[in-house]
């Protein structure tokens, strides 16, 4: 098996313009993995660390010091390499090491492995012999935090090609109803400025039920029918709305507040009225139960959990046990190393947790993420749909669309 002969890192910059990390793997001196590690700006309370004391130098440094604790380990041996990750780090979250070296290791590590292999990533990290393309899930109107003041509070509503029978098609749906929701938007208001958010979908100001009913206008434009051919998501990313203090939700923008029981009945107003196939942190990150009674109410609704969640193993089971979800979001950074996140795929797998792996708002022109997906038998792949950084994960299905073992979508 191949042997890792090299590892070097850089600081490179994200598509938000932040300081992160790349990281090269060279295994036999010739076969090279290299990963640029994503950042995000809605982030879980409990999700690793990406860098210590926020300084990505930092994370380089420990990686120079330590460099030939690698050298000479097989560049598939997953578990090795995490292993030796942890040695450096022993505290949960990687606060000490910084998640994005640990993410950015595992996965370079694995992609020089594939190429030693001549096999594509996806077949390196799955040992299926079939596998079925997620849907692409796409940010078409995005608020919170990932846009600017007047923009709605929910932080991003989103379009899924429910209908389509191939990964072309869900590409292309997704992309024209981005394209005429442009088009609605400019009708709206003449003084629309083609403003997006840092995932790509529009940033227009407007309050929540309007940005709803605006993009479902979008949708009925091209002759589709929600719920049929396309189906709206939503993430509320509900924990910049709550109020500790208060116990309450806080929706500045819009200028109301919800109890608890209200912000259920808002979000389930909005399922309900929407006929959304996603609901993703429609309440708190630590509301477990208040979750189990959106998924208990919603059962063909995937009902995500994203800072919920965290992709983590532990917490997962918390919400398996609970029943506070029937679907979460696996973002490798949030776990830190590709190793944690392939066990919380396992565990959701399991346990019929269905998958949604998900870029982050702070992204680089890398397309693992997609390999990713298909290796964890995902539903969803929650990527965005335009900006250079996004289209390179669509592409990159588009490529893997030329390989036999994939064979069709996946059954939502």
């Amino acid at each position: 098996m191949a042997k890792i002969t090299s590892i070097e890192g850089r600081i490179l910059f994200n598509s938000r313009g932040s300081k992160t990390i790349e990281i090269d793997i060279e295994s036999d001196g010739q076969f090279l993995g290299r990963v640029c590690s994503p950042s995000g700006a809605s982030v879980g309370k409990y999700e690793a660390v990406s860098f210590p004391n926020e300084k990505p130098e930092e994370s380089l440094k420990i990686l120079k010091e330590n460099t030939q604790k690698f050298i000479g380990l097989e560049s598939s041996d997953l578990k090795e390499i995490h292993d030796t990750l942890k040695g450096l780090d022993d505290s949960s979250n990687y606060s000490k090491i910084g998640g994005s070296l640990a993410f950015a290791i595992t996965i370079a590590s694995m992609e020089s492995a594939s190429k030693a292999l001549g096999q594509p990533l996806f077949q390196t990290l799955s040992s299926e012999s079939s596998f079925k393309f997620p849907f692409p899930l796409g940010n078409i109107l995005g608020g919170g935090a990932h846009a600017g003041p007047g923009t709605p509070d929910i932080q991003e509503i989103l379009i899924c090609a429910t209908g389509s029978k191939t990964i072309e098609d869900a590409i292309e749906t997704n992309l024209s109803v981005h394209k005429e929701l442009r088009r609605v938007l400019e009708k709206e208001d003449p003084n629309f400025t083609n403003g997006r958010g840092d995932e790509g979908g529009w940033a227009p100001k407007l309050e929540n039920q309007k940005a709803l009913e605006v993009s479902t206008k979008a949708c009925e434009n091209l002759g589709f029918t929600l719920g049929k051919e396309v189906s709206l998501g939503v993430d509320f990313a509900s924990s910049t709305q709550w109020n500790e203090e208060k116990e309450k939700y806080l929706y500045d923008r819009a200028g109301f507040e919800n109890s608890t029981g209200e912000q259920i009945d808002f979000a389930a107003e909005i399922i309900e009225k929407y006929k959304l196939i996603y609901a993703e942190d429609a309440v708190h990150e630590e509301a477990f139960e208040d979750m189990s009674e959106l998924t208990a109410k919603f059962p063909k609704v995937l009902i995500t959990g994203d800072d919920l969640t965290v992709t983590s193993k532990t917490i997962l089971t918390k919400a398996i046990n609970l029943k506070s979800c029937n679907a979460a979001i696996l973002k490798v950074n949030q776990a830190g190393s590709l190793y944690d996140a392939l066990e919380f795929a396992n565990e959701a797998n399991q346990n019929n947790i269905r998958l949604i792996t998900s870029h982050r708002s702070g992204e680089s022109t890398d397309s693992q993420i997609s390999h990713i997906g298909l290796a964890t038998k995902s539903k969803m792949l929650k990527v965005g749909i335009v900006g250079g950084e996004r289209v390179a994960k669509l592409n990159e299905l588009l490529r893997l669309s030329e390989h036999d073992l994939i064979r069709g979508m996946a059954e939502i």
